[in-house]
């Protein structure tokens, strides 16, 4: 197949001549006109008097013959000629009047009269013309208008093949360094990824001394990670530390749409950033050009990633050589596969990370100190409470919080301290709650409300059978809030908020835990309403356990002594009868939670009315209720089920 070079100059050629085939049709229709009107060389008289027509019949014996062209136009013509005379006589008349001298003088004298033809009005074309009007100016107009849509199409392929569709190319401007505002000290924490970009400007800088390694490349910049992270600032930061201008543009800009169009879109962006001399070429959004090539049956859709990969080797050149590429992917090649070619172009790679407990304090105090004073509360705020309960928030979402924090502060003229953010972040993360849409619906609340504690307790079901007591149950727990509003982002009748966990790397331990937990309210369902009393209000429950089970039992084979990807062996047509050990291991842990949960009957039923006369429990009140319960918590704890569960032991064999 031929490259797409080839492939746009043949387009470009057949585009050229078809053009200039419908150009010359023009020349030579026109000229075709010409010669038709010269052949016409009779003299002719041009009048809009009727009366001349009415006078006809005292002079119809001296008539040589009279036609009457378009009779059904707007603008009839009478032509008539003389005997002996060489002028020809046309007169235009409405076609209103028409009617009356074709039926008062010609039919009532007996004029004698016919129909102008086609091919005489071809020979004589000036006799539709007015009089001053030239007939050369009229049949081109004529022509043009003939062919309005073929030469608006060579215009606009013409138009195309310059300069690209409008609206489909990339939209880039220049930035300044004066024009870029922040600083490296923005970046609040992030120590190793700072270092990294001291590093490369370190490498821009001394360029010649990296020369001398035989490093000639050290400007093309991957940055990845998760988004709101701050690539798309560090990179502005770093344009304004090297005092060079920032060209920026998005990656998806780039799918064009037509063939070729990303490609011409990437030189066009490289040619502006030449004519600057030194700059940053920043693409942000760029991971649909890091997958792999030559997946698709279109190999045209790998010419924009091709395109991309000259032109990062360009720093070769004298002509690139002031030119620093910076793209930004929310997905790294750990996370998800890329092309390799495109990976080793980047010999600077920085993977950004989502902030820890400590990063995320500092961020959310350098974002609240921004506000005037008197609008925080310092001393009843806890900013490392509002840290632990905003885990795996970008500094972005952290941002957005704060930002919620203050529109909540002046609606209720509230000065912002830790409850506030609270609920900041509440409304941050799971939008608007409402009381309305379950105030009337008593049975559907108390299901609401025994689903959610079904919920709670499955969560310190296992601190509460190691021994522990509620104070250190409540300082492992991550409870926030048992609510039985209404949440319509999530289609919910409540809900039980919690606090994440830095730690991404789960044992098999921790997510049975998980899973049990999620067990928990359609398992308290079924204790108090029966097996067939459970509502669909799981459904969102059941799908999370699924997609955690599918993720143990055949991705990580974590029942098996062979750790294999099973997933991997369907997909490719094997056998795979572990939908069987999912459902095995399915039943296990809900059977293990409905008994756990029988323990919990009595406790859950005393706290049931309270949840329902507040609608909602802090930790803190939920905890003091504990309290209020102790003996009748601690006595219908049995024996630790963890041990029946077999957790952190080895389960059955795949």
């Amino acid at each position: 197949m031929p490259n797409l070079a080839k492939l746009q100059i043949a387009f470009k050629n057949v585009y050229v001549r078809i053009g200039a085939g419908l150009l010359l049709a023009t020349v030579i229709g026109l000229a075709i006109y010409n010669n038709d009107v010269a052949q016409d060389t009779s003299p002719v008289v041009y009048s809009q008097n009727i009366s001349e027509i009415t006078g006809l019949a005292a002079q119809k014996g001296n008539l040589e013959y009279l036609m009457v062209a378009k009779p059904l136009s707007e603008t009839p013509r009478y032509i008539y000629k003389f005997k002996n005379a060489q002028q020809l006589h046309v007169v235009k008349v409405p076609s209103t009047s028409h009617l009356s001298l074709e039926r008062e003088v010609l039919l009532k004298n007996a004029i004698p009269y016919s129909i102008a033809k086609d091919d005489y009005l071809a020979s004589h074309k000036a006799v539709l013309l007015d009089e001053g009007q030239d007939s050369t100016t009229v049949e081109a107009l004529a022509f043009l208008k003939r062919h309005a849509l073929d030469i608006a199409i060579i215009l606009l392929l013409i138009y195309v093949l310059k300069f690209g569709i409008p609206g489909m190319g990339v939209s880039a401007s220049v930035i300044a360094p004066d024009k870029l505002k922040g600083s490296m000290d923005d970046l609040i924490g992030m120590d190793d990824i700072k270092q990294e970009v001291l590093h490369l400007e370190d490498m821009i800088r001394n360029r010649a001394e990296y020369k001398s390694h035989n490093i000639d490349k050290p400007f093309n910049v991957m940055l990845t990670g998760p988004a709101g992270t701050g690539k798309t600032k560090l990179v502005g930061y770093l344009a304004k530390r090297l005092n060079v201008p920032l060209i920026q543009a998005s990656g998806s800009a780039l799918e064009s749409g037509y063939v070729g169009g990303g490609s011409k879109a990437l030189n066009a962006l490289y040619r502006k950033a030449c004519k600057q001399g030194s700059c940053i070429i920043f693409l942000d959004e760029a991971q649909t050009l890091f997958t792999p090539r030559g997946r698709g049956d279109k190999k045209w859709e790998d010419d924009t990633a091709n395109t991309l990969l000259g032109l990062l080797d360009g720093v070769k050149s004298d002509k690139g050589a002031g030119v620093i590429w910076v793209v930004a992917s929310n997905f790294d090649d750990a996370s998800s596969e890329m092309d390799e070619a495109m990976l080793r172009r980047f010999s600077v790679k920085i993977n950004f990370r989502l902030p820890n407990k400590g990063e995320r304090t500092e961020l959310l105090r350098s974002f609240l100190k921004r506000k005037k004073d008197g609008l925080v509360d310092w001393n009843n705020l806890d900013l490392d409470q509002v840290a632990e309960m905003t885990a795996n928030l970008s500094p972005a979402l952290l941002e957005t919080v704060v930002e919620r924090a203050s529109m909540i502060s002046i609606q209720e003229k509230a000065i912002i301290d830790t409850d506030l953010m609270f609920r900041a972040f509440e409304r941050s993360t799971l939008g608007l709650t409402d009381r309305a849409t379950t105030a009337e619906k008593d049975k559907q609340r108390e299901r609401v409300a025994l689903h959610e504690l079904g919920h709670f307790f499955m969560q310190i079901d296992p601190y509460l059978r190691a021994g522990m007591t509620l104070a250190e149950v409540k300082e492992k727990s991550h409870l926030l809030k048992i609510s039985t509003e209404s949440v319509s982002k999530l289609g919910a009748l409540g809900y039980v908020l919690q606090s994440g966990d830095d730690v991404s790397l789960r044992t098999l331990e921790e997510l049975e835990r998980d899973v049990i937990q999620l067990y928990g309210g359609v398992a308290a369902e079924e204790l108090f309403y029966g097996a067939r009393g459970i509502s669909v209000g799981s459904q969102n429950d059941i799908e999370k356990a699924t997609r955690m089970l599918n993720l143990m039992v055949n991705r990580l084979s974590m029942y098996s002594r062979s750790k294999i990807d099973y997933s991997q062996l369907k997909q490719e047509g094997s056998d795979n009868p572990t939908i069987r050990q999912v459902e095995e291991k399915s039943d296990e842990l809900y059977s293990y939670t409905l008994g756990a949960i029988r323990d919990y009957k009595a406790v859950i039923e005393s706290l049931k009315d309270t949840l329902l006369e507040q609608y909602v429990l802090s930790k803190d009140a939920v905890f003091a209720l504990l309290e209020e319960r102790r003996e009748l918590l601690m006595a219908h704890i049995h024996v630790p089920r963890s041990a029946s569960l077999k957790l952190c032991t080895e389960g059955t064999a795949a």
